[in-house]
C-alpha cells in the first residue's frame, strides 16, 4: 500500500515538474472535452435544421446585416435570448438555435449595453428606427447610443452582393438563381437607412409570440 502511494506520488510529481509534458496533458484533456460537448450537437437537428418559416436573408437585409456590423452594433446590443422568466418577460421567448442557421457569423453578442435586439422585429414601426438612429434621444431620451445619420445619406452598394449570396448559398442558405439575380436590382435607389431597418425588422419574426 505504502509502495503504491508513493508510486502515485512519484507520478503526479513527474507530470508537475515537467512542463512540456503537463501541458501536453491538459491539451489532451481540453480537446476530448470540447469534443464531448461539440461533436454530438452535428447530429441535433434541433441545432442544424432552421426553424419552421425561417427564410434567408434579402439582399436589402443582407447589406443591412453588414452595416450592422461594421458599425459595431454586437458590441452592445446582444441577439441572444436566455431561457430565464426575467428574460423572456421583457424580450420575448427564447432564442433557439434554429433561428440561426443561416447566419454567417451569427450576432449573439456577450454584451448589453443597449437591449437584446433578437426580437425588435416588428415592434417598432419603420419611421420610429428612422427617427431612432438618425438621433436616438429624439424617441428615448435617456439613450447613450449614438446617432447615425449618414446612413440617410449613404446608398446601399449592391457591390458583391450577387458574389456574396452566391457563396451564402455553397453554406447551406436556400437562395434561387433567380433571388441572386435579382439582387443588385432591389437595392437599386435603396440607402443604408433602408438596408438597417429592414434587417432589424426582420429579426426574431421567424418564431411568432404573443406580447
Amino acid at each position: 500500500m505504502r509502495i503504491d502511494k508513493i508510486a502515485m506520488a512519484t507520478g503526479h510529481e513527474k507530470i508537475e515538474t515537467n512542463i512540456g509534458l503537463m501541458a501536453a496533458l491538459i491539451l489532451a484533456l481540453v480537446c476530448v472535452g470540447g469534443l464531448v460537448q461539440i461533436v454530438p450537437l452535428f447530429f441535433q437537428h434541433s441545432t442544424t435544421e432552421p426553424v419552421a418559416g425561417l427564410k434567408p436573408y434579402t439582399a436589402l437585409e443582407l447589406v443591412g446585416r453588414d452595416v450592422y456590423i461594421r458599425e459595431g452594433c454586437y458590441v452592445c446590443h446582444s441577439q441572444m435570448i436566455r431561457p430565464f422568466r426575467a428574460e423572456t418577460e421583457r424580450y420575448g421567448h427564447y432564442s433557439v438555435a434554429g433561428e440561426f442557421v443561416y447566419d454567417h457569423p451569427f450576432q449573439w453578442g456577450s454584451k448589453r449595453t443597449g437591449p437584446d435586439l433578437a426580437r425588435v422585429g416588428g415592434r417598432y414601426s419603420n419611421e420610429w428606427h428612422v427617427a431612432h438612429l438618425l438621433n436616438p434621444r429624439d424617441v428615448v431620451p435617456e439613450s447613450i447610443m449614438p446617432a447615425y445619420p449618414w446612413f440617410a445619406e449613404r446608398p446601399a452598394d449592391p457591390g458583391d452582393i450577387r458574389y456574396r449570396m452566391q457563396v451564402l448559398r455553397r453554406l447551406g442558405l436556400p437562395y434561387t438563381d433567380a433571388e441572386i439575380d435579382a439582387a443588385p436590382a432591389q437595392l437599386a435607389g435603396k440607402s443604408e437607412m433602408d438596408a438597417m431597418v429592414a434587417y432589424l425588422q426582420i429579426l426574431g419574426t421567424s418564431i411568432k409570440t404573443r406580447r
